[in-house]
């Protein structure tokens, strides 16, 4: 069974940082392109960043050059470095793994911004 499980949300003050991390298991993590999403309230998902299997990464306009993409593929991980946070950062933040057969998703992790 494939699980995605994010970890790393949380309150943080405008201008603070943050480090989400996606722990992916039963499946080759390797194997799979991924990407973070958002969703804030009242709002459709939108895509934050992602990162293929040959990690070329890409990001939503609102987040370059203050979020950072990576995988571990050692560790089957998926990571994203929030820095100088603001308050429209503030949603659900989920894990997507997909492969021209499946996609997977996580149960998302709430991050605030808020003073």
């Amino acid at each position: 069974q494939v699980q995605l499980m994010e970890s790393g949300g949380g309150l943080v003050q405008p201008g603070g940082s943050l480090r989400l991390s996606c722990a992916v298991s039963g499946t080759i993590f390797s194997m799979y392109s991924m990407a973070w999403y958002r969703q804030a309230p009242g709002k459709q998902r939108e895509l934050v960043a992602s990162i293929s299997t040959g990690s070329t990464t890409n990001y939503a306009d609102s987040v370059k050059g203050r979020f950072t993409i990576s995988r571990d593929n050692a560790k089957n991980t998926l990571y994203l470095q929030m820095n100088s946070l603001k308050p429209e950062d503030t949603a659900d933040y989920y894990c997507n793994a997909a492969n021209r057969l499946k996609t997977y998703w996580g149960q998302g992790t709430q991050v605030t911004v808020s003073s």
